[in-house]
């Protein structure tokens, strides 16, 4: 399975693809789109380009976002909120399903506790994925995304699988 996580931003936009094969995890690439122009427009524009090439070039199976963090300043919310729109159209428009996930959630998952500082997300993403070089912070917590989505999507498979058992 090949998992595509985006951790989305207006300014930029990680992005960070592994390889699942059962537990195993393996990198195959990251990186982040950085939005260009200065109109909201504009900038929606180019990062949904980038993010487009991005899918097109990797061909992922799945895709995972990280939630929305709602903080203090309602304009930057809101803004996020459109970027993180972009992050859920593309995927949609390659016909995957997205899972999304809470921020805590995903570092519970990659680090073992839900309000880890980004350089421990960072340093347990090149533990789970030795040899890669992670190109910033928002494509470590991109990664971080990925992981996260192929351990619950890994566990959703087993238990479909024993549904159908039971069933037949």
């Amino acid at each position: 399975m090949r998992v595509l996580g985006i951790d989305p931003g207006l300014r930029n936009m990680g992005w960070g693809v592994i390889d699942a094969d059962g537990s195993r995890l393996s990198h195959v690439a990251n990186g982040i789109c950085h939005s260009v122009g200065t109109e909201l427009a504009s900038r929606l524009l180019s990062l949904h380009e980038q993010l487009t090439d991005v899918f097109a070039q990797y061909q992922p199976d799945h895709a995972a976002i990280e939630n929305t963090f709602v903080n203090k300043d309602a304009v930057g919310t809101l803004k996020l909120g459109q970027a993180r729109g972009v992050a859920l159209l593309v995927p949609a428009q390659f016909g995957l399903v997205i899972g999304e996930y809470a921020p805590n959630k995903v570092k519970k998952t990659v680090v073992g506790v839900g309000h880890a500082e980004k350089h421990q997300v960072e340093h347990m993403v090149k533990l789970q994925l030795p040899g890669a070089k992670i190109n910033g912070p928002d494509a470590a917590d991109a990664l971080a995304i990925a992981i996260c989505h192929a351990h619950y999507a890994r566990a959703g498979a087993g238990i479909e699988g024993a549904l159908k058992r039971a069933r037949a």
